[in-house]
């Protein structure tokens, strides 16, 4: 991550490039890539933008799952989206796209590291969305957003990630409630044993899934209903 310092007249060219777009207010990209523990911050920081940005991307990225997914029940869509605006989807478009080399932050942000780390590049992305909509407006902002996320978006594992994870998306956003999972049997001998896990979730009815780990069962019994409430297609290998 660079000092806190206004971004060259080549570097900002370079980032230009990348995002597709040239700003006719300088100042507010710079501000864009400011964190607010930057001693030099006479064009701001970005946690305001951050906050634009958020909204912009899930207004887009939410039209361009329904254009995409013409026929996906809303609760995939729900999914998809809370994947493809989360944290990790946003910090690695900002790997992509290099801006750690862009950042300006303070001597004690270089010393973080892990989530923390990643959640600042995810911030970044987000309140770059946010300057280049007020700079060059919606369908500009689109589309940057389209470059990066559209590939994301369409990718045939787009829904599947994991499938404890996915049911609890669901299930908040369907229901405001989280999945309770049982464990109703354990069977067979200590060194190949067999989990029964019941989940359930208040509003739909119970599945069940049977494995080696009481893990792998709860991930069973998640998939089981994911499939059965469409929201996941179920495969011919019924993962």
């Amino acid at each position: 991550m660079s000092k806190a310092q206004t971004l060259s007249a080549s570097d900002r060219a370079r980032l230009e490039a990348l995002i597709g777009h040239e700003f006719a207010e300088k100042e507010r990209l710079d501000r864009a890539l400011t964190h607010a523990s930057a001693r030099t911050q006479k064009s701001g920081n970005y946690e305001r933008l951050e906050f634009l940005g958020d909204r912009v991307l899930g207004l887009c990225v939410a039209e361009l799952l329904f254009r995409t997914f013409g026929t996906a029940a809303e609760g995939e869509l729900s999914v998809r989206l809370n994947q493809l605006v989360s944290a990790d989807t946003c910090a690695e478009v900002a790997d992509e796209l290099g801006l750690h080399l862009f950042i300006r932050t303070g001597a004690d942000v270089k010393k973080l590291t892990g989530k923390r780390m990643m959640n600042v590049r995810a911030d970044v992305v987000e309140s770059l969305i946010a300057a280049i909509y007020l700079d060059g407006g919606l369908e500009v902002a689109r589309r940057f957003i389209l470059k990066y996320w559209q590939k994301r978006a369409t990718r045939a594992d787009g829904a599947r990630r994991d499938a404890k994870t996915e049911l609890q998306e669901w299930s908040h956003a369907k229901f405001g409630v989280t999945p309770n999972y049982r464990v109703e049997e354990r069977t067979g001998p200590d060194h190949d044993p067999r989990f029964t896990v019941t989940v359930e979730v208040a509003g739909v009815q119970p599945e069940t899934g049977v494995e080696r780990s009481k893990r792998a069962a709860e991930q069973v019994a998640a998939t089981k209903m994911l499939e059965r409430e469409g929201i996941w297609q179920k495969t011919s290998a019924g993962n």
